[in-house]
């Protein structure tokens, strides 16, 4: 049996289309946004404050231009988020505007991610007409994962709309007719993926390579101006990308430790931890450079997955992780369809070429430009071994998005052709996406495991509609519309039950986001499934899965885990350590009341001493001072704690000038670094910052400022 696929590529002229828009398409994509703004925002003003790394930094940043421009984590300038700052600019001068407030911070993120719904559309629009828009923005729209990270202040949100931003103007540009047009909208692409670039270092460069072969494929223009204005396109790629780099490496005056490094250069942030070591993992893929932790202990009942380290945040690596139990409800929907799509526009295109057919080159670059955001960036994340976690396949869901709305428009042309056994793909297609929803729901029947019948009666229907109406289409043929969308209605209802159900019940782990039963925990999939919001890896089961007394092991004793508003767990629960276990799970900004008694005692002991307290143990230790206090309190070693900032010499000068005087160490059952200690705290320069305090500060008796013997408040002296 052979199936025609010559007319794949087929499409519109490139100009804008020809027939009139019809009356409800405007409304279509209105209702649409309107979806995805009250997706995007439901509940965000009820207190919750995202990533708590990140929205410390934002606090942080607003209050000077140093801190701005370098995405300083603390308000002294001591080290940086380890991410370049341009997704938290918008948040910044959102605060400035609003205030500083939990939806102050989030509600830039519902723009942008409304944004990349129009500008999805509007790309689409161009190269596969209206119909195949409005269905691309729906399908982005409920993708579960992009609804979870378009509620939180991560820097995907912002990197997704400028790659689609870059889409846009590439579509523009194989579709032009002249050449400076063309010319232009490629640099501009080009400078849309540069800004990526400072968003999120080289995951933004991962559609490069297919970008650029795709131009060269479909570009009008002669081969020796194609090249040239892929050469002018890099070199705007490079200036786009590396002016902040430039700044940072370059600044004469002092400036933060750039969290992350080893060095404490943005160069070295790029090309080690966020960059090679995401993909290579071993020890660049650990911030600061730290090396894998050895002797690591496990609660009971969790596993490291195949990878190790590299991969107990999303999975197994390898060919199946984006299909595994911690990704694929995340993103997987519709991607074996979205894969089918591209396999027959690729053997469609190869026949074209083989036989000398005549093709549209715009519409053929396009197809190319899709199909390989989708497939490298899929194989990246599937590959790499470093830190990597699932909500990065956002990044993703444009390309399935456009590819599977595409396709699902050219199959229904097949079905309609008069002969040919084209025809079986578009029941094919609805098959094997009903199926792969009821294998997703499946792995959870607890968590809306209903939808999985609604989806294979759904999918049965509509296949063997579109057989019958196919095959007697004299007493049938009027049933194939209603069979199409009872097949779109199987496609698409569990993942926007999902992105609904995440929306408005879903955790508020603000640090890991994701959707479903999961909550965004690592580790989740591999628990057998039973995992819900709020439950850690390994833990036993209780109120919101945490131990009956809200003790985390290796936690310092009393450092309970506050929820966030609407938990069970009030966020003024816990010792000095409670807000790091809170923030770190997603929990309230508050600080607990014993965590304001230390913070008391450091100001008024503290002699005006410009850092009233030094927290050493990671920046998500000192991220609840931050955001609940207006004192300078810094945290000390990056994120992990395994950072050289500040290092001892700074300590050193610090204490002696009177600039620092009170310390809040983790307990010795967290190990130096606090929590970096499993990325590797437990030497180099946190160990050398431990030593230091232990030999050069006292510990302060609780009783001095009403705590408990979970206090590790330190007074240091030269």
């Amino acid at each position: 049996m052979s199936i025609r696929t010559t007319d794949i590529h087929a499409t519109r002229d490139p100009d804008p289309p020809v027939r009139p828009q019809r009356r409800w398409q405007p409304w279509a994509l209105a209702g649409i946004c309107v979806g995805a703004a009250i997706l995007y925002a439901w509940g965000i003003a009820d207190g919750r404050m995202g990533n708590s790394y990140y929205s410390a930094a934002v606090k942080s940043m607003s209050s000077s231009l140093t801190n701005f421009l370098f995405g300083s984590f603390d308000a002294y300038g001591v080290f940086t988020v380890d991410k370049p700052p341009m997704s938290l600019w918008p948040q910044v001068v959102s605060t400035w505007v609003f205030g500083f407030h939990g939806w102050a911070l989030l509600v830039p993120q519902v723009l942008e991610g409304v944004a990349a719904v129009v500008l999805l559309h509007r790309t689409v629009r161009r190269w596969a007409g209206e119909n195949v828009a409005l269905a691309a923005a729906l399908i982005l729209t409920v993708t579960p994962i992009t609804v979870a990270i378009n509620r939180d202040n991560n820097p995907d949100t912002l990197l997704v709309l400028l790659l689609v931003a870059a889409a846009y103007a590439f579509t523009r540009s194989v579709q032009a007719t002249e050449s400076r047009p063309r010319t232009r909208w490629l640099l501009w692409c080009a400078f849309f993926i540069g800004c990526g670039f400072v968003t999120k270092m080289l995951q933004a460069w991962i559609v490069v390579p297919g970008f650029a072969a795709a131009y060269l494929a479909g570009s009008g223009a002669p081969v020796r101006r194609r090249i040239l204005d892929v050469l002018a396109a890099a070199a705007v790629l490079v200036a786009s990308s590396f002016w902040w780099v430039a700044l940072v490496d370059l600044w004469p005056g002092e400036k933060p430790y750039i969290g992350g490094s080893t060095d404490g250069s943005a160069l070295d942030l790029i090309f080690g931890y966020n960059g090679f070591g995401r993909i290579f993992g071993g020890g660049e893929g650990m911030p600061g450079g730290g090396a894998r932790p050895s002797g690591l202990e496990l609660p009971a009942g969790m596993d490291l997955p195949t990878g190790g380290m590299g991969g107990m945040f999303g999975g197994d690596i390898g060919p199946g992780r984006m299909f595994g139990a911690d990704v694929g409800g995340q993103i997987s929907w519709l991607l074996p369809l979205a894969l089918l799509v591209i396999a027959v526009a690729s053997v469609g295109g190869i026949r074209r070429i083989a036989t000398k057919t005549a093709t549209d080159r715009a519409a053929r670059g396009v197809w190319l430009m899709w199909g390989s955001w989708l497939v490298v960036t899929a194989v990246v994340f599937s590959y790499a071994q470093g830190i990597w976690h699932s909500y990065y396949t956002t990044m993703l869901a444009p390309a399935i998005a456009a590819i599977a709305a595409a396709g699902l428009a050219k199959f229904w042309r097949f079905y309609r052709a008069p002969d040919g056994s084209a025809w079986l793909l578009l029941p094919a297609a609805i098959a094997i996406t009903g199926g792969w929803a009821f294998v997703l729901v499946s792995r959870d029947t607890g968590y809306l495991g209903w939808l999985r019948w609604v989806v294979l009666v759904a999918t049965v229907l509509t296949v063997a509609g579109l057989a019958v109406a196919r095959t007697a289409p004299a007493q049938f043929g009027r049933a194939q519309r209603p069979a199409v969308l009872i097949g779109l209605v199987a496609a698409l209802v569990t993942p926007g039950a999902w992105s609904v159900a995440t929306a408005t019940t879903g955790s508020d782990n603000g640090n890991i986001p994701a959707a479903g039963p999961s909550g965004g925990f690592p580790g989740a999939g591999r628990m057998g499934g039973g995992m819900r919001q709020g439950q850690l890896p390994g833990l036993p089961s209780g109120t919101g899965g945490f131990p009956s007394n809200g003790q985390v092991p290796g936690m310092p004793t009393g450092g309970q885990v506050p929820q966030q508003p609407g938990g069970g767990r009030p966020a003024d629960a816990g010792g000095p350590g409670a807000g790091m276990a809170g923030n770190m799970f997603g929990g309230a900004a508050g600080l607990s009341t014993e965590q304001r008694k230390v913070l008391a005692y450091a100001e008024q002991h503290g002699g005006g001493a410009a850092i009233t307290l030094a927290v050493d143990g990671s920046a998500m230790m000192a991220a609840p001072y931050i955001l609940g206090s207006d004192d300078t309190v810094i945290g000390m070693g990056g994120f992990s704690g395994t950072d050289d900032s500040p290092s001892v010499g700074q300590l050193q000068r610090w204490v002696a000038d009177g600039t620092l005087r009170f310390v809040l160490s983790p307990s010795s059952g967290m190990g130096a670094g606090g929590p970096g200690g499993m990325f590797g705290g437990a030497g180099g320069a946190a160990s050398a910052r431990s030593q230091w305090i232990e030999q050069h500060c006292t510990k302060i008796d609780p009783a001095a400022y009403g705590g408990t013997d979970s206090s590790t408040l330190n007074e240091c002296h030269a």
